[in-house]
């Protein structure tokens, strides 16, 4: 199998002042992640890795540059997947750890749960060995600018705040072995203790070796309704490829609930895809045709 991936850092009206930073972003992403996979390395350690990347760029709402909630806090998410054998770990509400993919990971290969969240989450992290940082850290001046300008919705101010969303990473090794994270600071005024779709298996993110790998993005309440992830899947099985089954699901999404986001895939021969109904979302993958980029539909 020819190792590929692909990686996204969120599917939203991206402003032409974050476009290039955007795109320098998740090409670094999917470099740190194709390296591995070209040493012969793990899909799951090339997901975490381009994820790891984009929570410690500001530019992306996750770790680094996660947005406010209504409390101005900041509530952390997370998931990652292993398509051999469907087994995962994920994290919900996390303020004290740059790296939320990183916990996801231990949960899946040091615990017999596979969820954990908020106080929990933090505990399972902390006797990990995970340093806890103090949220401040996180949190950029553009994040509290959103939160500003969220606040002032009710005086007239643009009510645009679905802003940054989600990172995410899809990945296959020369194994053929298929790998998935997810990871999101939320969305900006959220109330606390809101859940959005990032955390959550066959919405946010799937993997299944057999078939294919998918990490989502955009409005979670509608991606949660659908399962939209999951959805990729069923039309990869209802014998679609990988593309119209991107683009179907993104379109059923649109029909059902009124939703819109985006989505990356990679199927079981090593096809990658992309599809979103935004804007715009940024992405980058490397496959053996070389490197390729975008924002723009």
């Amino acid at each position: 199998m020819e190792p590929a991936i692909i990686v996204h850092g969120g599917a939203w009206a991206i402003p032409e002042k974050y476009s290039r930073m955007s795109i320098e972003g998740v090409e670094m992403a999917v470099q740190s992640g194709y390296n591995i996979l070209s040493n012969r390395g793990n899909a799951l350690d090339a997901v975490e890795n381009a994820v790891i990347s984009m929570e410690d760029n500001p530019v992306f709402d996750a770790g680094s540059g996660s947005v406010l909630t209504a409390d101005q806090t900041i509530e952390m998410d997370a998931i990652i997947i292993d398509g051999d054998t469907l087994n995962f770990g994920a994290v919900a509400g996390i303020s004290n750890f740059a790296h939320p993919v990183s916990i996801a990971r231990m949960i899946l290969e040091r615990s017999d749960h596979v969820f954990f969240t908020g106080e929990g989450a933090e505990r399972f992290a902390a006797d990990a060995g995970f340093p806890i940082v103090d949220p401040t850290i996180l949190i950029t001046e553009e994040a509290r600018e959103e939160f500003r300008r969220f606040n002032n919705y009710n005086e007239g101010v643009s009510r645009n705040f679905n802003g940054h969303d989600t990172v995410g990473a899809v990945a296959i090794d020369l194994k053929g072995k298929i790998a998935v994270a997810t990871s999101t600071g939320g969305i900006t005024g959220k109330r606390v203790g809101r859940v959005g779709d990032s955390p959550i298996i066959g919405s946010g993110a799937v993997a299944d070796s057999h078939i294919g790998g998918v990490s989502t993005t955009g409005h979670g309440e509608s991606i949660l309704k659908v399962q939209l992830a999951r959805s990729v899947l069923v039309n990869i099985e209802r014998g679609h490829d990988v593309i119209t089954a991107c683009q179907n699901a993104i379109e059923m999404m649109r029909i059902r609930v009124g939703g819109s986001g985006g989505v990356i895939a990679i199927d079981s021969r090593g096809n990658i895809a992309k599809a979103f109904s935004t804007s715009r979302m940024v992405w980058s993958k490397i496959d053996s045709s070389g490197m390729k980029s975008g924002i723009d539909r």
